[in-house]
């Protein structure tokens, strides 16, 4: 059975089809009874699209010609929970536009009604400055891809002393602790678990192959930073 959120966009589908379509054909489509069909065709109204309906024994829903589609189907409290990520990115990251431009995007193709939600956030929310977290999003979006697809990670590494050293990694996760952002990944030359500063790492490359499947030991990074990166178990 599908959630309610993928059925929606399922609704929508089918109305983006053209014509009219009569509320049994709809919940024999979605597996739904009609009453659910109703629901969500006035959330997708919610969401500022213009769904008209034929009332009577034969009612039926269509989607208005000329209609411009919202591309994103959230509801407010997801748009209210990206707007207060994005936020805090940008607190965070002083100096870099990425999380300001990303929220400027989100807010021109949402909804008037989720466009007002993101404006109330942004204007009631109010982010206390941390330290600097500095991050090169393109760096990030290489090591996301790579955990992704499973691929291992070329990159020139300096150490807290200022050694620079070429490794070749399996990225697992990477986090913000105290200020910093960090990648834990599996070094293939020092056949271990290591921990990397994201601003001490230097053209990062994805390498060709899959190699998906090494499993991360530890009940959580947490469990593994506690430990003394699994030196106390």
């Amino acid at each position: 059975m599908e959630s309610p959120s993928s059925r929606t966009l399922h609704l929508l589908s089918l109305l983006q089809t053209g014509g009219e379509w009569s509320v049994p054909d709809l919940a024999e489509r979605l597996d739904a009874s009609a009453r659910t069909v109703r629901r969500d065709a006035q959330r997708l109204r919610d969401l500022g699209y213009d769904v008209r309906s034929r009332p009577g024994p034969g009612a039926a829903y269509r989607l208005h010609p000329g209609t411009k589609i919202p591309p994103l189907l959230l509801d407010a409290d997801e748009v209210a929970t990206i707007i207060t990520g994005l936020l805090v990115l940008e607190t965070w990251t002083p100096g870099d536009p990425a999380a300001s431009v990303a929220r400027t995007k989100l807010e021109q193709v949402l909804s008037p009604t989720l466009r007002r939600r993101a404006a109330a956030t942004a204007l009631s929310t109010q982010i206390l400055q941390g330290d600097p977290a500095p991050v090169d999003f393109a760096l990030v979006g290489t090591l996301a891809d790579a955990v992704a697809a499973g691929a291992r990670v070329a990159l020139a590494y300096t150490d807290q002393h200022g050694r620079e050293t070429q490794r070749t990694v399996e990225p697992y996760r990477h986090f913000l602790r105290d200020g910093h952002w960090y990648v834990v990944a599996y070094d293939i030359d020092r056949d271990d678990w290591r921990l990397f500063r994201l601003d001490r790492m230097r053209s990062a490359r994805a390498l060709a192959g899959v190699h998906a499947g090494r499993e991360f030991p530890f009940a959580s990074i947490e469990s593994w930073l506690t430990s003394d990166f699994g030196r106390r178990v």
